[in-house]
């Protein structure tokens, strides 16, 4: 068992009012599963009076099981923001790509030779049913995708586009190219939130995705916004994550996590790093970091982890 220690042991916060949490690599294992000590980690911050929502790339239809399974009630981030809603599906607010950057986005992702996808608010569109992934994704979001031959009549309601290829350094080549084609607009890096002119907000999901949405649509507007919608201070609000699109509300929130499978990067971007997601880091963070600061803001600022030093 080892001992990381956190960066800033001061800035525990006295009181976490929220938590916001990332889906897959964090809440849920490598298989998709939601583990029962996830679940009651939960329970348990409802019975502490701690509010509890998620937010993900995925479609809002793709996140219905677990909406369902930890009766939430907050305000749901679907598509990373592009989304907002309730629990019981109706639209809060919606932040959709203009057509023309939907339309050089595709062009750009084409060019690295990924295959593409089209989210609308509601449906998934793919040009290929056989590509990499389709068949993973949609075991993942439970409900199949639209086969078409072309996007260009789709290009009025995007709520997100993604890249996708096994080619991890392609992926990676792709998000810096789409990020240097709209330069200063562009809104993916650590702290991006609502502000300035951005265009889109490209950064990778997973290894093999690349997520492109509106600039309003990265996690540290979600942050920013459930502050609003909620009536909680940021200073209130927890965060856990465990890829570099989780960064920007590690920024926003007073107190973050990264998960154990998580980057290097993604970790020195955390206050604390918990257990892998096949390791119950999700209902360990919980107990140890959102509870655990409840009963006492001035506890040692460490992490116990299995494995091996990572700082």
């Amino acid at each position: 068992m080892t001992i990381i220690s956190n960066k800033n042991t001061s800035s525990i916060p006295s009181k976490v009012s929220l938590l916001v949490a990332d889906v897959d690599g964090t809440l849920v294992t490598k298989e998709k599963v939601l583990t029962e000590r996830a679940r009651n980690a939960v329970r348990k911050l409802y019975a502490a009076d701690i509010a509890f929502t998620i937010t993900s790339g995925r479609p809002p239809r793709g996140m219905k099981t677990l909406i369902d399974d930890l009766a939430l009630t907050a305000p749901i981030a679907a598509f990373n923001g592009a989304v907002f809603l309730r629990p019981d599906f109706s639209i809060i607010e919606q932040n959709l790509l203009n057509a023309s950057i939907a339309k050089r986005v595709v062009e750009i992702i084409d060019s690295h030779g990924l295959d593409v996808w089209i989210y609308s608010d509601r449906d998934w569109f793919v040009r290929d049913r056989h590509a990499p992934h389709v068949d993973r994704e949609e075991w993942t979001i439970k409900f199949p995708p639209i086969v078409v031959p072309t996007f260009n009549n789709l290009l009025d309601n995007v709520a997100k586009i993604v890249g996708v290829s096994d080619d991890l350094e392609g992926v990676a080549r792709c998000e810096a190219d789409t990020q240097r084609e709209f330069r200063d607009r562009v809104c993916c890096e650590a702290g991006a939130s609502s502000g300035g002119s951005e265009q889109v907000s490209a950064a990778r999901s997973q290894p093999y995705y690349l997520d492109v949405t509106h600039p309003r649509a990265n996690k540290g507007f979600v942050v920013e916004r459930l502050s609003q919608m909620l009536a909680i201070p940021t200073q209130e609000i927890a965060t856990i994550g465990d890829m570099p699109n989780d960064v920007p509300m590690f920024f926003k929130s007073c107190l973050s996590i990264a998960m154990g499978n998580a980057s290097l990067d993604v970790q020195h971007a955390a206050k604390y790093v918990t257990t892998s997601n096949e390791d119950e880091g999700f209902a360990n963070a919980v107990e140890r970091y959102i509870l655990g600061s409840q009963i006492s803001a001035h506890t040692s600022g460490e992490l116990y982890q299995m494995g091996t030093e990572t700082r």
